[in-house]
């Protein structure tokens, strides 16, 4: 009794001060995420498993069972070693469906919203005694160190304190699903700081009370065995049912599940403190039996209680805070923890069950301050229990009762995880019957006084005799796993438990169904749950879902609204539990009334898949590899291909589809064909209402271009076990079509060609005989009525011979004569001459022509060929343009060749004729003012030097007027004409 009580005021002052500087340095980013999120710092703060009970009980029941006490650390350490088909299963699901305690655990899988009140109250009553426990070794250290007659007013205040920094950091958002780094970091801390106090008392006790490993080697054999002789080594039966205990806890007790689920980041972060908490418990356990024989050694044991002993290894103040500190830290971790997870608990499970919210005002600041009231509370119930029930009974009695009402929940967890068939009805009846044996045997007498009501069951009359925990652990348990299986098998299951069932499941792949929303978009979900919640919450909450999900608030597919259901519903679960979420969206997010049958929601199920197929082994795994090798070909067929579902709604959209139509596959999978963007709706729409499996080259327009598409269709029959629906396959055959255009095109130019040969001969000769008639007839007579008759006859005659010429020229159009060579031509000069050419023809400058052609580079060509294309295109151009336009000619390289473009000012080509231009015959021009030659013999001029022609009329950008296009290699061997 060497300290003060302000003296240990300000040391346990002291030491809650710097807990509050590490929270507020994470707070303020002083400590970076870096540090605050490291693997180590998890570890460390599942450290708080190691309760009070690890500084103090620890020592307490190693002096009656020995080495029985290692079963506290041992239980722990087995649960997180199973951590790959246990805790992993655990986290996959509250991570999934936004649970953050075991009673949002069990709600969710049963359906139920009294299942999750239950489980609370259950919980409440169970931690009741081990938070009792971490007040009594609080004022039982300050009573120990101060000699105060009322150590239990300084420990009220430590609880204030305490209290306090759990409401500033730990409760500072309505929702309790979030991670917070700085109570991570100081819980961090806490288990730092005890375990190297433990360490530092287990050393002095070897090498200050004792001289070494060797004089204590020398204690046990020789003084020890005295004290060793009062030890009971527990039976292996007990040792087993302790680890039992033990392990349970490490699951079901509200604040370890908080730290190893709610406040864990990822699966590898779990799976390395499989074995590093392990370590760090052995680390925490070896000072134990030190800490006692140095007690023992000392005499300590005669004056103080065995949980003690540490405060008797000397009367230096130092060692003694140590001892005090080591608590402490135990203390004010387990109760913040236990504070939080229980006050979420009653939040959600019991105060917004009784009066769910009604569009609060500020929703998220009324259920803030409800969790810290309750946060409150919880530390001072756990303060009041000390000092009307704890005080009365030692830290074994406390802690077992505790660890026996939590393990009554042992049974339903393992079902929920492997047991589909378990339904609420089994898990109620056992719990209830696990309950009353417990409350009776346990719990009761804590409060009461009253010996235990042990009754022991027909047949297990070998239990008599054994301790009262004992017989207690085991009826309770086999009573309640027996009845919960017996009621499970004789009661129906509902199809929610069944759904439930499987989301659970270890081997879990949701199947749900597709079902249209009264909601048409994200906008419509924020009117809806406003009722609800309020217009700010509801617009937080969707926002939140939307940007979790990547979607736009007027996105209107029935597939995304189905998943912005699912994570509204897991967002609500955080924030208020699964029972209330539940009750929200069902109520207020309806499905559509009405609606035909549900089917399977086949894309969700392969997104999961793909999500869960790391954990997939031996035949399922096979299996999924199959799944994907043949998803993968479909998606990468060089083929488009899109799946619709028997309720038109699309399930499939390949990378070739995707490529052909601009649009991206994640955007559209989910839609209604009639939603989906111009021209697919109405072009899917047209092959699944025809007759016929087939519709060949539709011309779509597709980027500003002309597409011809073909589409099959196969019908896929549905039954009761296989879904059906309708796939249908896009080939773009538009090379096709073009190839098949200018082979007809071709054959047309050459059989015209022909004709013009045979009509051109036929015809050539007669002219000639009738022009040198009427040549004739002029000198015969002077008759001027004659003479103009034979004039007019000349007259005639030559149009028709030019016309024969024209015809003759076609036909011998793109026959380049062997033997005739390229040379370089200019095209430049060759408009220059062309130009000249026009003047001639027609008098006066009414239209203006401008030569930007560059001299270089020049063309290999014919000059004289090339010379009649461009008077042929520069004489369109004049005809078509009025006076004063200009026409412009301009050259420019381009893809190993030279473009050369002439473009007018006029009128414009008729859409009529414009894709007719390039035939013979074919004129915009009046009658008897063209022939329709023309164009035809520039395209076979232009083919004979393996060049292109384009039209474009009106040209880009402009109104009116029209732009023809000549593309010619520099080089006719080797030049490809660009795309």
């Amino acid at each position: 009794m060497n300290a003060s009580l302000p003296g240990m005021f300000a040391l346990g002052t002291g030491f809650l001060l710097v807990l509050f500087l590490c929270a507020l340095a994470v707070e303020r980013g002083v400590i970076g995420t870096r540090i605050t999120r490291h693997p180590l710092v998890y570890t460390l703060a599942l450290g708080v498993y190691a309760s009070a009970w690890a500084i103090y009980g620890s020592l307490e029941l190693a002096s009656t069972s020995g080495y029985g006490y290692l079963a506290y650390y041992l239980g722990v350490a087995g649960a997180f070693l199973l951590a790959p088909v246990l805790l992993v299963p655990i986290q996959r699901m509250t991570r999934t469906y936004q649970l953050a305690s075991l009673s949002d655990l069990f709600a969710f899988r049963f359906r139920s919203r009294w299942v999750g009140t239950l489980i609370t109250l259950i919980s409440l009553l169970a931690v009741l005694p081990l938070l009792a426990l971490q007040v009594q070794t609080m004022g039982d250290a300050i009573f120990l160190m101060t000699g105060a007659a009322s150590p239990s007013l300084l420990a009220l205040a430590f609880c204030a304190m305490i209290a306090l920094f759990a409401m500033l950091f730990g409760a500072r958002e309505g929702r309790v699903d979030g991670h917070h780094d700085s109570l991570m970091a100081v819980i961090a801390l806490s288990s730092l700081v005890k375990l190297a106090a433990m360490l530092g008392l287990g050393a002095f006790a070897l090498f200050v009370v004792f001289d070494g490993p060797a004089d204590l080697q020398a204690w046990l054999d020789g003084p020890g065995q005295a004290f060793q002789a009062d030890v009971v080594q527990p039976d292996p039966a007990h040792w087993r049912t302790l680890l039992l205990l033990f392990f349970a806890a490490a699951l079901l007790m509200p604040h370890i599940f908080h730290i190893t689920f709610t406040e864990t980041h990822s699966r590898h972060t779990l799976l390395q403190a499989s074995w590093a908490l392990p370590l760090f418990l052995l680390l925490m356990a070896i000072p134990v039996p030190l800490i006692l024989w140095a007690g023992q050694q000392l005499g300590a044991g005669d004056i103080l209680p065995s949980a003690y002993l540490a405060f008797g290894l000397s009367e230096s103040l130092w060692v003694q805070s140590m001892a005090f500190i080591a608590g402490l830290a135990a203390t004010s971790a387990t109760m913040v923890l236990i504070a939080l997870a229980l006050s979420g608990m009653i939040l959600n499970h019991v105060l917004l069950v009784a009066r769910p919210p009604e569009a609060q005002l500020d929703l998220y600041r009324w259920l803030l301050w409800l969790r810290r009231a309750l946060v409150g509370a919880v530390v001072l119930g756990g303060w009041l229990f000390y000092r009307t029930v704890g005080v009365h009974h030692d830290l074994t009695t406390l802690a077992l009762a505790a660890f026996v009402g939590m393990a009554q929940c042992l049974p339903g967890l393992l079902a929920l995880l492997y047991w589909p068939g378990a339904n609420r009805k089994g898990m109620i009846s056992g719990l209830v019957v696990g309950l009353l044996v417990w409350l009776l045997g346990l719990w009761g007498p804590l409060l009461t006084g009253l010996p235990p009501l042990v009754v022991i069951p027909p047949g297990l009359e070998a239990l008599a005799g054994e301790p009262e925990w004992y017989v207690i652990t085991l009826v309770s348990l086999a009573g309640n796993a027996l009845v919960f299986i017996v009621v499970s098998l004789a009661t129906h299951t509902s199809e929610g438990e069944r759904a439930a069932a499987e989301a659970c499941s270890v081997d879990a792949v949701i199947r749900p169904k597709r079902l249209p929303l009264e909601a048409v978009n994200g906008e419509e979900f924020k009117a809806h749950l406003a009722r609800a919640l309020g217009d700010e919450a509801a617009q937080r909450e969707v926002e939140r879902a939307l940007d979790d999900l990547g979607l736009g608030p007027l996105d209107g597919r029935p597939y995304a609204l189905r998943r912005l259901r699912d994570r509204l519903q897991a967002n609500l679960s955080g924030l208020m539990g699964p029972s209330v979420a539940q009750d929200i969206v069902d109520r207020y997010l309806p499905y559509r009334e009405g609606s035909a049958g549900a089917t399977e929601d086949i894309h969700y199920v392969e997104s999961r898949l793909e999500a869960y197929r790391s954990r997939l082994t031996g035949l399922a795994r096979e299996l999924d590899g199959l799944r994907r090798y043949h998803r993968r070909t479909l998606a990468r067929l060089p083929v488009g291909l899109c799946a619709f579902g028997e309720d038109g709604e699309l399930l499939m959209w390949n990378d070739a589809l995707a490529v052909l139509s601009g649009i991206d596959g994640a955007s559209v999978i989910g839609a209604r064909r009639d939603s989906l963007p111009a021209p697919w709706g109405e072009l899917l729409g047209r092959i699944l209402a025809e007759s016929h499996s087939h519709l060949y080259k539709q011309p779509v327009t597709l980027a500003g271009s002309v597409r011809y598409l073909s589409l099959h269709k196969a019908e896929l029959a549905g039954d009761d076990s296989e879904p059906g629906g309708m796939v249908i396959l896009v080939e773009d055959h538009s090379e096709m079509k073009w190839l098949e255009d200018e082979l007809v095109h071709a054959a047309r130019l050459a059989s015209i060609g022909q004709l013009a040969a045979g009509v051109a001969h036929e015809i050539g000769n007669p002219i000639t005989g009738i022009s040198s008639l009427a040549q004739n007839l002029r000198y015969d007579t002077e008759d001027p009525e004659i003479l103009e008759t034979a004039e007019q006859i000349q007259q005639l005659t030559d149009r028709v011979s030019r016309i024969v010429s024209s015809l003759v020229g076609f036909a011998h159009g793109g026959r380049h004569l062997s033997g005739q060579a390229f040379a370089p031509v200019s095209l430049a000069e060759v408009t220059d001459e062309a130009i000249h050419l026009i003047h001639l023809a027609r008098s006066g400058d009414d239209v203006v022509f401008e030569n930007r052609c560059p001299q270089a580079p020049r063309v290999q060509g014919d000059a004289q060929r090339l010379l009649q294309v461009m008077v042929n295109l520069l004489g369109n151009a004049r005809d078509a343009s009025d006076p004063g336009d200009r026409v412009v000619i301009e050259a420019s390289a381009e893809a190993a060749g030279l473009r050369v473009a002439v473009t007018d000012e006029g009128h414009g080509i008729d859409e009529r004729v414009r894709d007719h231009l390039f035939e013979p015959f074919t004129t915009t021009k009046p009658p008897g003012q063209g022939t329709g030659l023309g164009l035809p013999l520039v395209y076979s001029i232009v083919a004979e030097h393996h060049g292109q022609i384009d039209i474009e009329s009106p040209p880009p950008g402009r109104e009116r007027g029209t732009r023809i296009s000549l593309w010619l290699p520099l080089n006719p061997q080797e030049g490809e004409s660009p795309r």
